[in-house]
């Protein structure tokens, strides 16, 4: 009987062994965050742009998403105008502040 139970021991480790090292070589890759997912989006980084761009110069936060033609692309243009547009003036805003003698 212990002789069976050594070798069924020995065969559990061989086994543990064999898929610790399987699974030892291969690297996982993290998962993105939002943030990196908005760096590579090409429609978002378009509409950081001209929402900073608007901002900057006084225009109205009225983002034109026409010019990208599936709805996901609209959308993240929009996310990204939003989000330039409203940077920009908190930006502004603490820099005035700072200008501003205090009281």
């Amino acid at each position: 009987m212990t002789k069976l139970s050594t070798y069924a021991f020995v065969i559990v480790l061989c086994l543990g062994t064999t898929a610790l090292l399987a699974t030892s070589g291969q690297t996982s890759k993290p998962s993105q965050g939002s943030e990196e997912r908005f760096a590579a989006d090409g429609a978002f980084r378009d509409g950081l742009h001209l929402g900073r761009f608007a901002a900057q110069h006084g225009q109205p936060s009225r983002p034109c998403s026409g010019r990208w033609s599936r709805e996901h692309d609209r959308s993240m243009f929009t996310a990204g105008y939003h989000r330039g547009y409203l940077e920009f003036l908190a930006v502004a805003g603490t820099n005035a502040q700072q200008v501003q003698p205090a009281e």
